[in-house]
């Protein structure tokens, strides 16, 4: 019988059962593609990880991101909560603070400060979305949308579009199958919204959307947040807090996602807390 270490983690909260769940298989070597994308499959998270030896000199271990669909370079909640697994089972052992991911993305900084787990995202590409896509978008959302939505490539590549406040986030009520063909259209992971939550101990309000992975609704999304602080950095409105805040996100899924930004220039960095909710071993064979 082969039996490898896994465990699954709340990231975005320290209470367990409160945030984003992600399955961390801590012993991933030997196991193809397929094979981690069918145990994927099996979990039926928004994704799935496998810890493996580094093949970069300046990385502490590499990491594989599965969606039950696809692999992806880069996700935000996967990697804060590898991190936490990751030190939980004594496998890295920060350097003051600080250690290295290697992922598809390539060479990532993560450190630990003050309860919190940070990454320095990939640099984020963000582009307009054309404007003839914007009524299909808006269908799809049956909501209108404030102007200038964009697509960000941060390794998952999102739509994002301000909506303009958290009541409009809080009661939108999309068409799942509307988005999963536009998303298809115009090659994006998702949608990706958001709007100003004054006064709710957050300063902005996300939710976001990938039926074409087969996450109709992420609970909370650290790429996600990152493409909306990349949206907002460049297209000149003003960042939240100078370019510190926190965004909370998961409310529609029962859940009390926390999620804190850094936004320095072009450099972003994701934080959150992350708590272990299930130990044990997965049998392969």
């Amino acid at each position: 019988m082969n039996t490898v270490r896994f465990k699954q983690v709340d990231v975005f909260t320290g209470t367990p059962f409160r945030g984003n769940p992600v399955a961390v298989v801590l012993e991933g070597e030997g196991l193809s593609a397929e094979e981690m994308q069918r145990i994927a499959g099996w979990t039926n998270l928004s994704e799935t990880t496998f810890v493996l030896q580094p093949s970069a000199p300046a990385a502490d271990y590499r990491l594989r991101i599965f969606t039950p669909r696809a692999e992806l370079p880069f996700a935000g909640h996967p990697t804060i909560g590898s991190a936490h697994a990751v030190l939980e089972a004594g496998m890295v052992k920060p350097r003051e603070g600080r250690f290295r991911q290697e992922c598809g993305a390539g060479v990532l900084e993560l450190s630990q400060e003050e309860g919190l787990i940070w990454v320095k995202a990939p640099t984020a590409s963000v582009s307009l979305l054309d404007a003839i896509r914007i009524p299909e978008l808006e269908k799809s959302l049956k909501k209108k949308t404030l102007p200038t939505p964009s697509i960000v490539n941060v390794g998952p590549v999102w739509v994002i579009a301000d909506l303009g406040s958290a009541d409009a986030v809080d009661g939108l009520v999309p068409d799942m199958a509307a988005i999963a063909r536009f998303t298809d259209a115009v090659q994006a992971t998702g949608i990706t919204v958001f709007g100003a939550a004054p006064g709710n101990g957050a300063a902005i309000h996300v939710r976001s959307f990938a039926p074409a992975h087969g996450v109709p609704e992420d609970p909370v999304c650290g790429s996600g947040n990152i493409s909306v602080a990349a949206y907002l950095s460049r297209s000149g409105k003003a960042v939240p807090g100078g370019g510190r805040y926190q965004a909370r996100q998961g409310m529609q899924l029962g859940r009390d996602g926390q999620v804190a930004m850094r936004v320095e220039g072009t450099e972003i960095s994701l934080g959150g807390e992350a708590v272990t909710c299930v130990e044990g071993t997965l049998r392969l064979r």
